[in-house]
């Protein structure tokens, strides 16, 4: 099959003029704001209301800098200037997070303070709630010098939830109006770019020869723009695309649109966005599609139907007209000024067939890229001729979708993870593409998991799982909603929230058994056993582990019932029942030999003399431990070994034998050699 024609760039060739080859995401340049920057780094010591009016402050708390604008207004690009500017002041660091996604809907507060906490080199618990994240936020900060960027904030109480108790670091909020409700803050209104800054910005995006040329053209053009950072870029970017076009004609053009057209800032979108190609404007049309506002090649190529270097190149187009901006790893940004003018678009332009066609289209690229990156996650641990057979599976895939290391995937999706999540989210939300959603969560948790494995991930896959249960109980999905349950509680357990992790247990087993699923069932069983094991409720645990063995045994899973016996064993020990823990733990003795599992009947057996120490037969314990120990022998566990050895040695002393417990202490010693472990093998049985 022949490989398919290039298909050329969807957007304007740009002409190799000087004006014309600007040196990308020069938009993004900061220029002007002196006054605004001077203002904002003496707010930093103004003395507070509370001082002037000689009441206390409750308590020492950040100072709050704020800069307000309206959108396209350039608040964002002063904050990040002003900070680089103090940036030495703070020597523990700069942490930013954006609170409200391009279309303006808010971040949640949780999301918002594990993302701080993580930018600050902190594990986060999953499933912690609000409260205890924002008081983990300021422990952490307590004694840091740091700065806090919270970007295009909704509303006071985003903000106020993310404040540090500490004087001694600085918050810079970015928001369109006022922060009512959060005391002693003086806001920087920003309204456009003076004219000197404003034609300046200009010169930066197409050159010094049209502005030279004709300067009161250059000032009429930045006034019709209204001195507007964002509004500037899109005229820049038009110039530039048109190196022959005069700045006045593009002024006058501007001037003679119709006053509705949302102002200067949609004047100037209508004026690049009808410049471009039928295809390009469709692209454009269906930017807002892109989860969280975050674009790369492919997500644009699903969305257009195109191939990935024709949407590379047309991504690169679009910033360069000031449509998108320039982001790390090959990342662009959807400005959040043009969302509510491309959505007016995407509404009145594409019909809604389409518009889920082309969802589909992104969500479908996205999971096979998850499973591209698991897979290659998956190689690490395989054996070259189990590698050899998963790399012919991924040789079906195209070129584009596959990744050339394990290193670049696991890049990949760092980079890409805000997005990922964001797209999961959106589908579940979308409710019309539950079968895609659930597929994308699905190789999005297995993709987490492989790269950074369950417990480093585990903050991640809680709000996955959390996205599947939402999808599960909506299609009343019994089995999806078990699983999900099942995860959830695990995640809840290992964190040391036994009674919600019990809550979910249960509710696991009624979905379970709704499902008629028998796996989910006993696995149900088993995990509310080991959570009222875990609250130290001996009676219900050994209850709900008889339950589950019955279970097994009724389904003949001889491998759960070898498990199922030794956690019944561990529970009539725990509880001083030792007669019954040595019945339990000999029919695991019993199941695993059946199963010919030699290193789990030496464990069984391990386990049994323990017990039989401690009812008061040290005889049997040591029969026990020694075959137990040439179990351990077969199956080369040398650790299992020496801790037998250190027991064997134990019971001789009790027994009054101390020369031959010198002996089994010396054969531990020589098992174990320079294992860091021994010092903790020789007290296990103290």
């Amino acid at each position: 099959m022949g490989r398919a024609p290039h298909r050329p760039s969807l957007c304007v060739n740009y002409a190799q003029h000087p004006e014309g080859r600007e040196r990308s995401g020069s938009v993004a340049d900061f220029v002007g704001r002196r006054r605004e920057l001077k203002e904002l780094r003496e707010d930093i010591a103004r003395t507070g209301l509370d001082t002037l009016s000689g009441r206390k402050a409750k308590a020492p708390r950040a100072r709050v800098l704020l800069v307000a604008g309206r959108p396209g207004s350039g608040r964002t690009a002063l904050a990040e200037a002003f900070v680089r500017e103090v940036a030495d002041e703070y020597p523990d660091g700069l942490v930013r997070v954006r609170l409200s996604a391009p279309g303006g809907e808010p971040l949640e507060t949780e999301r918002a303070v594990r993302t701080l906490l993580e930018g600050l080199g902190e594990r986060t618990p999953p499933g912690a709630c609000e409260d205890d994240l924002s008081a983990a936020l300021r422990e952490t900060l307590r004694n840091r010098r740091a700065i806090l960027l919270l970007d295009d904030a909704a509303d006071p109480h985003q903000v106020d939830a993310l404040l540090p108790d500490t004087p001694e670091c600085l918050v810079v909020v970015t928001a369109e109006g006022p922060l009512t409700g959060i005391p002693d803050v003086r806001p920087c209104t920003l309204g456009g770019l003076d004219t000197a800054s404003a034609v300046g910005l200009l010169a930066r995006i197409i050159g010094d020869t049209r502005i030279t040329v004709d300067p009161r053209a250059a000032e009429d053009l930045a006034e019709e723009c209204g001195g507007l950072p964002a509004v500037l870029a899109l005229a820049g970017g038009w110039l530039a695309a048109h190196p022959k076009a005069a700045v006045a004609d593009l002024a006058k053009q501007l001037h003679e649109m119709p006053p509705g057209t949302s102002g200067p800032l949609g004047r100037a979108f209508r004026l690049v966005y009808e410049s471009l190609p039928q295809p390009a404007q469709r692209t454009v049309r269906l930017l807002p599609l892109a989860p969280a506002g975050i674009l790369d090649s492919h997500t644009a190529s699903a969305l257009a139907g195109c191939s990935v270097a024709a949407a590379q190149s047309t991504l690169e187009d679009f910033a360069r007209l000031g449509l998108v901006r320039h982001d790390r790893d090959g990342l662009f940004l959807l400005p959040g000024c043009l969302v509510p003018l491309l959505r007016s678009l995407l509404e009145a332009k594409e019909r809604p067939a389409e518009v889920q066609l082309a969802r589909a289209r992104m969500l479908e690229r996205t999971v096979r890229l998850l499973t591209s990156c698991r897979a290659m996650a998956d190689l690490a641990g395989l054996t070259e001729e189990e590698a050899a057979e998963a790399r012919e599976g991924l040789d079906g895939l195209p070129r584009a979708l596959r990744f050339p290391d394990r290193r670049a995937a696991a890049t990949w999706l760092d980079t890409r993870l805000p997005a990922l999540t964001a797209s999961a989210t959106l589908a579940v939300a979308d409710g019309g593409l539950d079968t895609l959603a659930r597929r994308l969560v699905s190789a999005l948790v297995r993709a987490l998991a492989a790269h950074r494995g369950t417990e480093a991930a585990a903050p991640e896959l809680y709000g996955l799982h959390r996205l599947v249960l939402g999808v599960a109980e909506r299609r009343h999905l019994h089995r999806e909603q078990a699983a999900a349950l099942l995860n959830l509680a695990d995640l809840d357990a290992a964190t040391g929230r036994t009674p919600e992790a019990l809550e979910r247990y249960r509710a696991a087993l009624s979905a379970g058994k709704a499902a008629k699923d028998p796996y989910a069932t006993g696995r149900a069983m088993e995990s509310v056993g080991g959570a009222y094991q875990e609250l130290a409720d001996w009676p219900r645990a050994s209850d709900w582990f008889g339950r589950a063995l019955a279970h097994a045994l009724a389904r003949g899973e001889r491998a759960d019932e070898a498990r199922l016996y030794g956690r019944l064993g561990n529970v009539h020990t725990y509880a001083g029942r030792y007669g019954e823990a040595l019945r339990s733990w000999r029919a695991a003795a019993a199941g695993y030999r059946r199963l010919a599992d030699v290193p789990g009947q030496a464990k069984a057996l391990s386990e049994m003399a323990r017990v039989q120490e401690y009812a008061g037969r040290p005889e049997e314990s040591l029969h026990t431990c020694r075959e137990a120990i040439e179990l351990a022998r077969r199956a080369g566990d040398l650790r299992l070994q020496a801790a037998l050895q250190v027991r064997l040695a134990d019971t001789l002393d009790r027994l009054g034998d101390p020369a031959a417990a010198r002996l089994h202490r010396s054969a531990a010693d020589r098992l174990l050699g320079d294992d860091p472990a021994a010092c903790e093998i020789r007290s296990s049985s103290d």
